[in-house]
């Protein structure tokens, strides 16, 4: 009766055990209505101790991910008193790491009868399959304490645990017990070092483990290629794709999207001859069809300045995803400009009911400011209110450099206050806010502020409160942030800074004080302050001083019309006729061109509305 049990049960497994490796239940529903025609004849007939059925089940749980009938079929081992060996253990411990079960997979490798390498290297893999890199470190030691010798997969896995946190260190030692192996010579090892010391930033020794490979995969050259891209060695990884090349090894797709992350990295122009030399090179191979490889194109170009061909790019995309689409408006963004192009694939993207991140939110809300787009900023509001509850620190950022740029202050202030989170650029947008806004006594009491909650300014958050206090005449509040600057803080101004010192003693009248500071500092003097000092001698009728600054800036900038129309304004104010004539005469006979002031509006009725969406 027993052996009958037995075969029919075999009978009904067999086809099973002898089809192809599965990917998923929903891609075999076959085998999976087998596997529970299986587990209930199985259930309902004991079969005497025979692993092969048990382990081959498990297998086909592993296979199929069938988290649920892997535990039925464990419990019901524990259940009839299945001995347990170290074959079916293993499985067991497969099985629970592949569910990320990493405490039963534990618990049951503490329980095994004997434990061989197998055992070892399966709950070795599964805690740094799944992101318990230490405890995978932990039982390596663990299993050269007990005598085990590691096999391939052993290295494969342990080193990649020393890549996750990387222990450098440790991964040379683990190098020197491969070294003493026989494994030394066995590709998946020599390539899992190559990968360890790139990932690790020991690019030198990457090259020397690959150098030294008698035999090279496409897996082992991706690897190089995309250390030397990740750590900015664009040169070397280009070196090393054109040796591949001639190697007759064909790049796939993990190699284009390395080779174009390197090629972006030398700069616009030069970058941009590269990644339009490997756009050759996907088309010749026929990649350009696969989305992944058209995505990491769009975002090249739009990094190398070429707006159009990243756009063209995105147009032709079958599946329109986020990346692809976020990295497209950053572009546009960055340039300032194509407004209508920008905010037609946001609109697509949200028609598509493509999911909506804080980056791509950012983005739009950026070209929203730079544009003063006040009406499709507040839409944008809404619908980063309605995907998160709480903003992240960079979306506060970009809402209160929005409203700060389209004239809205108590908006901005409003958001600001309701960040839960603050960083240094939070605080310094705030300060650039209010300083813009006339609002200078407002900015000095944030910077105070932003002291007393332990935030350290840098140098941008000091010209911001030095712009703020020259533009609203606070001349003593100025200069003791500019010593605290220095002091205090042991920043070294820059042009900029000594630009705004300037223009705040300028702008208050202290006309020769700002002329010896000029005079005292340990920088060269620029266009911007000497325009600063000039401004401020025509309002306050400062003749020798002006004249003085009009022929500092007429140096630094001969062919630039506003020092000759300023100078000439201030002669006429003085009733020095026959001297502005002359100062505009200048403008004249070397046909100097003043660029024209214009403003930026929005009209009501013109006003841009994102679709709706359920």
């Amino acid at each position: 009766m027993m052996n009958r049990t037995y075969r029919n049960v075999v009978n009904w497994l067999s086809p099973i055990f002898q089809s192809p490796p599965l990917k998923s239940a929903i891609e075999t529903p076959y085998n999976a209505r087998r596997l529970t025609e299986a587990l209930l004849l199985a259930f309902h007939n004991p079969i005497k101790a025979d692993y092969t059925i048990y382990s081959n089940i498990i297998q086909l749980c592993i296979d199929l991910r069938a988290h649920k009938q892997g535990r039925l079929v464990h419990s019901h081992l524990i259940t009839i008193g299945f001995p347990s060996n170290v074959h079916l253990g293993t499985k067991l411990i497969i099985f629970y790491t592949m569910s990320n079960d990493m405490v039963s997979a534990c618990n049951l490798f503490d329980k095994l009868p004997e434990r061989n390498v197998v055992s070892w290297t399966a709950l070795l893999s599964g805690y740094s399959q799944n992101g318990y890199s230490q405890e995978a470190l932990d039982v390596f030691v663990a299993m050269r304490r007990e005598g085990v010798r590691a096999n391939q997969f052993t290295y494969g896995s342990v080193l990649r645990a020393c890549t996750s946190v990387s222990c450098l260190n440790l991964g040379k030692q683990i190098q020197g017990c491969i070294q003493k192996s026989r494994f030394l010579d066995n590709l998946c090892v020599q390539s899992a070092l190559v990968d360890f010391h790139s990932k690790c930033g020991a690019m030198e020794n990457a090259f020397c483990v690959f150098e030294s490979m008698a035999e090279r995969d496409l897996v082992s050259w991706n690897v190089m290629i995309s250390g030397y891209a990740f750590h900015g060695f664009s040169i070397d990884a280009f070196l090393l794709f054109r040796w591949m090349l001639r190697q007759g090894i064909l790049p796939d797709c993990f190699t284009f999207g390395s080779i174009l992350k390197a090629s972006i990295g030398g700069g616009k122009r030069s970058g941009l001859a590269k990644v339009s030399m490997i756009h050759g090179c996907i088309i010749r191979l026929g990649y350009e069809s696969y989305s992944i490889i058209s995505g990491a194109l769009v975002d090249a170009y739009v990094k190398c300045g070429n707006l159009a061909n990243a756009n063209y790019l995105y147009k032709k995309l079958q599946n329109k995803d986020r990346i692809s689409c976020t990295a497209l408006i950053t572009g546009y963004a960055r340039e300032g400009k194509n407004s209508s192009e920008y905010l037609e694939h946001f609109c697509e993207l949200r028609r598509m009911h493509r999911e909506i991140d804080s980056i791509l939110l950012c983005s739009m809300i950026n070209i929203c400011a730079n544009t003063a787009s006040l009406s499709l900023g507040r839409q944008l509001h809404a619908i980063a209110i309605k995907y998160q509850s709480t903003h992240d620190v960079a979306m506060g950022n970009a809402l209160v450099d929005m409203y700060a740029k389209t004239g809205e202050i108590d908006d901005a202030n409003n958001v600001f206050h309701h960040m839960t989170e603050k960083n240094i650029i939070s605080w310094t947008s705030m300060i650039s806010a209010n300083g813009a806004h006339g609002r200078g006594v407002d900015a000095v009491s944030c910077f105070k502020k932003m002291e007393c909650e332990g935030f350290e300014p840098n140098d941008i958050t000091f010209l911001s409160l030095l712009f703020a206090c020259s533009h609203n005449g606070l001349t003593a509040e100025g200069w003791e942030c500019f010593r605290k600057m220095v002091r205090k803080y042991k920043i070294i101004p820059r042009d900029e800074h000594y630009s705004c010192l300037v223009d705040l003693f300028a702008r208050s009248g202290c006309l020769n004080e700002s002329y010896y500071l000029i005079c005292r500092m340990n920088i060269k003097p620029s266009a911007s302050l000497w325009g600063s000092v000039l401004g401020a001698c025509r309002v306050y009728g400062n003749m020798y001083l002006g004249e003085v600054a009009a022929r500092h800036l007429c140096n630094f900038e001969p062919m630039n019309a506003v020092s000759y129309v300023v100078l000439a304004s201030m002669y006429s104010a003085a009733g020095l006729w026959d001297s502005a004539r002359d100062a505009r005469d200048v403008v004249q006979t070397r046909r100097l061109t003043k660029d024209p002031g214009y403003s930026l509006f929005q009209s009501d009725n013109d006003m841009l509305a994102l679709p709706p969406t359920g």
